[in-house]
């Protein structure tokens, strides 16, 4: 570790000076939409990314950003089933607690569990989505975002007015499937020449039944219906945007409320005996604002804040459902965050920037003998980058110091301090064509969440973080064509290895009803990402888009070399994985295609017959049309989601839908 700080700090030093702004590297094709722009030149970024962003997203036939997420390479999204289950995601095999989850720059974090549900955030004022793996390349950025093994990103819609507009007004009604209700009203309005502000609200309802079919002895010979699985949630959002001279400001306050279900594992020896009445309640609200300022050519600096406040209630009731225990739990969060990340500048190839975070969290519950703990988190991240025509090189080292007190004596975990390395390169060999080789190498790790240190009879304070080391190498080219069927082409390709130590799992401690958690686990994972897009066009009318995406994963447990399943891959990462998006539109009509493919797997640590996963796809259409009414754009969408009824489970004993259809009707004033 220090022999690598000494060749980064030696390396910049070399270049002797300071440099001025980085051109932005937002890297993805332009994807075509009813108005299309041809001949554009595709940014680049060092560091591998992928991007999904306007028109595209409304088009896929999805319900959540989770769902939308399910497109990218190298995701396994976990869906506990339906519109209601719990949907995490999972970059490169690493788990869902390595992913930094950013919404409008600023991450969401859950220090109880460490995990955040996607589902609750909706497509509707969703302007992109990205994924990075390893981090963003660029040196300006706060602490946070170099504090994760990959990084996905969700950047909501900002007003923009056409001409002497004041107002924008946009309502959706969506309804299909199990019941569901689904509206939505975004409204935009311009307050000054500087200042505009948004409001967008929605609600979903859905009764969460379903039908599946199962095996129990000799095929798919019985069906039942899936319960329990109905969502009450109101999300509404509020958002301030300002411009400064040389700067911008932003602010948002969110609002999230729900109740659902849980309809728990599908017994199947046994149909009707487990029925799962299982509820959870959850209140999220948080405030946050954004600042950036330019100060002439030198300097650059970046504010931002943010306070949130979490409720859960979860409720198994034993006279509802005779086979479970009685739980009854409730949990509270509490978090304040500040960071201030400052750029200096003073030569064109060359910038340096300090981030400094602060964090705290508290958690609360009313469980039996809760040691109500509070974390005190401190990140500096000191990055510099070289900028060439042909060659790019960003490094950066990271510092964690967390501190950590409970209301219980000696009950607290100790203080860490870690410090952890990220190097990032890429080169241009020609200029006159776009091909760009890449590669990175980086360290982090993740603090073990509240429940792995503290939870009631379980937790264990002297866990130490888990690992990761990640290594990555790629190229990416990309071309644009005049006057033919083809108007742009990419394609990327990145193989890594990454490896996880100190991973946390549950252990039996004393007897099989008592576990307390270890660290007790090496992973290594060895991949390759590849991606291919292509914007089209037939004639004058007709214009296609189309993303195509592979991924290989040999994800293996070396945990304990004594063990049968010493070296199998690990659960529920498939060996071969892929999705495909066609996307077209002629006129006033546009249609969307959309398959995912997910391999064979296993749902435990032994890969034996018994264990085994069998792979699973599905085919979604949507077909749209825009009508003028009064000078206004109406537009109605019909989508089948699940064309061909596959029956299958994303989780062991947790059935996904069958086909299912929604209707959209979306009116913008």
């Amino acid at each position: 570790m220090k022999r690598f700080c000494v060749c980064i700090l030696s390396l910049f030093a070399f270049a002797g000076g300071v440099a001025g702004k980085i051109a932005d590297d937002s890297a993805s094709i332009n994807m075509l939409d009813e108005v299309t722009v041809y001949g554009s030149r595709i940014a680049r970024e060092i560091i591998p990314v992928q991007i999904m962003s306007g028109e595209v997203l409304r088009k896929l036939s999805v319900h959540s950003v989770a769902d939308a997420v399910r497109y990218f390479s190298g995701v396994q999204i976990k869906d506990y089933g339906g519109i209601g289950g719990l949907k995490t995601v999972n970059v490169r095999s690493m788990g869902s607690q390595h992913v930094g989850v950013f919404y409008d720059g600023v991450e969401l974090s859950n220090a109880q569990n460490g995990v955040v549900d996607l589902g609750r955030f909706s497509l509707e004022n969703m302007e992109a989505v990205s994924l990075y793996n390893g981090q963003k390349s660029d040196a300006f950025q706060s602490a946070k975002d170099f504090a994760s093994a990959s990084a996905f990103y969700m950047t909501t819609r900002v007003p923009a007015f056409d001409g002497n507009r004041r107002h924008n007004l946009r309502g959706k009604l969506k309804g299909g499937s199990f019941g569901t209700l689904n509206p939505a009203l975004l409204w935009e309005w311009r307050l000054s020449e500087t200042v505009s502000s948004s409001f967008n609200a929605e609600y979903t309802y859905t009764t969460g039944k379903y039908k599946f079919s199962y095996r129990k002895k000799n095929g798919y010979d019985t069906t039942e219906t899936r319960r329990n699985g109905d969502v009450y949630a109101l999300r509404v959002e509020q958002g301030f945007f300002g411009k400064l001279t040389d700067g911008e400001w932003k602010a948002k306050a969110y609002f999230y409320n729900s109740e659902r279900g849980y309809p728990g594992a599908a017994v199947r020896e046994e149909p009707g005996k487990f029925t799962h009445q299982d509820r959870q309640w959850d209140y999220n609200v948080f405030l946050q604002s954004s600042m950036r300022k330019n100060f002439g050519r030198l300097y650059d600096m970046r504010l931002s804040a943010k306070y949130a406040r979490d409720y859960l209630h979860y409720m198994s009731d034993p006279r509802l459902d005779v086979t479970t225990m009685h739980v009854d739990n409730r949990y509270r969060q509490q978090e304040l965050y500040f960071s201030s990340a400052n750029r200096l500048g003073l030569f064109d190839f060359w910038e340096t920037a300090l981030s400094v975070d602060l964090q705290w969290n508290a958690l609360n519950a009313d469980l039996t003998d809760f040691v109500r703990p509070q974390r005190y988190t401190g990140l500096a991240a000191f990055a510099s980058s070289l900028h060439f025509p042909r060659f790019k090189l960003q490094a950066s080292v990271l510092g964690t110091f967390v501190r950590e007190t409970a209301e219980t004596p000696n009950a607290a975990a100790g203080d860490k301090r870690k410090y952890t390395p990220t190097i990032v390169a890429s080169w241009r060999p020609w200029m006159k064509i776009d091909l760009i080789l890449r590669a990175f190498y980086k360290e982090i790790f993740r603090m073990p969440t509240m429940n792995d240190l503290y939870y009631t009879f379980i937790g264990n304070k002297n866990l130490n973080p888990e690992y990761t080391v990640q290594y990555n190498a790629g190229l990416s080219y990309a071309k644009t064509f005049d006057d033919m069927l083809a108007k742009s082409v990419e394609f990327r390709v990145d193989a890594y290895y990454n490896e996880v130590t100190d991973k946390i799992i549950a252990m039996p401690a004393s007897n099989q009803f008592r576990w307390t958690m270890v660290n007790l686990g090496t992973v290594e994972i060895r991949g390759i990402d590849a991606s291919l897009t292509g914007a089209w066009r037939i004639g004058r009318a007709v214009t296609l888009d189309t993303r195509i995406n592979y991924t290989y994963q040999k994800a293996q447990n070396f945990t304990n070399p004594d063990n049968s399943y010493h070296g199998d891959q690990i659960p529920y990462i498939p060996l071969h994985s892929g999705s495909f998006i066609l996307g077209g539109g002629c006129g006033t009509w546009n249609f969307n295609y959309s398959f995912i493919y997910t391999g064979e797997r296993y749902n435990a640590n032994a890969n034996i017959p018994e264990n085994y996963e069998k792979p699973w796809y599905t085919s979604d259409l949507s077909v749209s049309k825009t009508f003028r009414l009064n000078r206004k754009n109406l537009r109605l969408t019909a989508e089948v989601n699940n064309l061909f009824n596959q029956q299958y489970e994303v989780v062991q004993c947790y059935p996904m839908p069958g086909t299912n259809v929604y209707f959209t009707l979306n009116y913008e004033l």
